[in-house]
């Protein structure tokens, strides 16, 4: 299995957190988002401590909201003590409609609306991270309306280009994200930042790209970012007290991915930003980071229910389900890779090879081509797993198919955190 939290039983089920997923699908229904909480908390801490461990402390972890945003992911991750990185209105309001500290939520976004901005800065979010000069100034102005000095990072294109897909890859020149480094214009718009008198440039950011297996690329960020620094620091007569690194550590998606322990990702980032604090002359600042996927992504499921097995003979079988690309578009988006699993023949050998095929009008309607399941039948529950990130996030009411719910299971119990939509829910904003 992917993840030590999944398990077969005695009946020869799929378990998560020693819970049956079979039983979760007849109790709550199909589709079925799945979550373990002990191993959201287990990724949380272990961020914390490797920074505790290897930086002394002096360190943050924002939770990327966009992966998987409810109230009770902020609840959770307020109870781990880390910080949350939001990206809209929205996600800003769900964090603190949970109770979420407002000074520790860093709001990003490459067009973030006047309402937005205002709706930060009167929620007194800890830090707006910047992402272009039309932004600045807006801010400036609307902060200076309210009479506050408002902390912000500018979002800086390293100019790294990592191996990735490409429609997640932001940390090179040609990305809507951020001020490049290679044409001058993030010098520009800290210079610019640093004459505005409502805004307080209190560091820089980057993200180089999402579901990174290397440490290579996170290295070169650093040194990049604190040469960068330290130019602003020699040029501008401007100190800046923290850099974040943004996020993209990957997760295991099939049993040939390796991804970089937790510990030894922040282990490597923190030695590099220590060699290049030497190598430039620039005193150690606070680090930031902020993974989503690589907290709640793995150790994660969706149930589905299986309809029917349809074979093309000298072609392909299809396997359709009753969900797709509505609650799961990264495979239509992306060709995103999942490993598949029949949770009520979980003991059987995976040798059947199919296309996992959702139930939306569309032939790119597919959750999974050439994939190796036990011998499926209609009625059987297929699990897909590692859903965690950006599943929930970025599904949709397509074909007007009401979002699935979501439970947490903890130690052999589950609880509801999302309720099923309905059909009422489909039309309570129709006129």
């Amino acid at each position: 299995m992917l993840n030590h939290s999944f398990s077969i039983n005695e009946k020869g089920h799929l378990t998560l957190s020693g819970v049956d997923t079979v039983e979760l699908a007849t109790e709550y229904g199909t589709p079925l988002y799945v979550l373990d909480e002990n191993d959201i908390r287990n990724n949380c801490r272990q961020f914390k401590d490797a920074f505790q461990k290897y930086y002394e402390g002096n360190a943050k972890v924002y939770y990327a909201s966009k992966a998987f945003s409810c109230l009770e992911m902020y609840r959770i991750a307020n109870d781990e003590g880390i910080c949350a990185d939001v990206v809209s209105g929205g996600e800003l309001y769900t964090a603190l409609a949970a109770g979420f500290p407002a000074e520790r939520i860093g709001f990003h976004g490459n067009n973030k609306t006047p309402d937005e901005l205002a709706f930060a800065i009167d929620s007194k979010v800890g830090n707006i991270i910047v992402d272009n000069i039309t932004e600045l100034e807006l801010l400036n102005e609307i902060a200076k309306e309210k009479g506050v000095c408002q902390k912000i990072l500018l979002r800086i294109k390293p100019g790294i280009d990592c191996h990735t897909h490409d429609y997640i890859k932001t940390g090179q020149i040609d990305c809507k994200f951020g001020f490049a480094l290679e044409n001058g214009e993030a010098f520009e718009a800290v210079a610019s930042a640093c004459k505005l008198s409502n805004v307080e440039l209190i560091g820089i950011h980057c993200h180089i790209g999402s579901q990174i297996f290397e440490t290579q690329p996170f290295a070169d960020a650093a040194d990049i970012m604190i040469a960068f620094a330290k130019n602003i620091e020699q040029s501008l007569n401007k100190t800046l007290s923290e850099i974040n690194f943004g996020g993209g550590y990957g997760i295991k998606y099939l049993e040939t991915d390796k991804p970089v322990p937790k510990d030894e990702s922040i282990r490597i980032l923190c030695e590099e930003v220590k060699i290049a604090c030497t190598k430039y002359g620039f005193s150690l600042p606070n680090i930031s980071i902020e993974p989503g996927r690589s907290i709640v992504g793995d150790a994660n499921l969706t149930l589905y229910k299986i309809g029917n097995v349809k074979t093309i003979k000298d072609i392909r079988t299809y396997v359709s389900v009753d969900g797709g690309m509505s609650d799961n578009p990264r495979y239509a988006l992306y060709q995103a890779e999942y490993e598949a699993v029949v949770a009520n023949k979980a003991k059987e050998e995976r040798d059947f090879v199919c296309t996992i095929a959702g139930k939306c009008c569309e032939s790119g309607d597919l959750i999974q081509e050439h994939a190796k399941i036990q011998t499926p039948e209609a009625g059987d529950t297929l699990a897909v797993l590692a859903t965690g990130a950006y599943n929930y996030s970025m599904a949709s009411n397509y074909n007007r198919i009401p979002r699935p719910a979501a439970v947490m299971v903890r130690d052999g119990n589950a609880r509801v955190i999302i309720k099923r939509e309905t059909y009422e829910d489909l039309i309570n904003k129709d006129v």
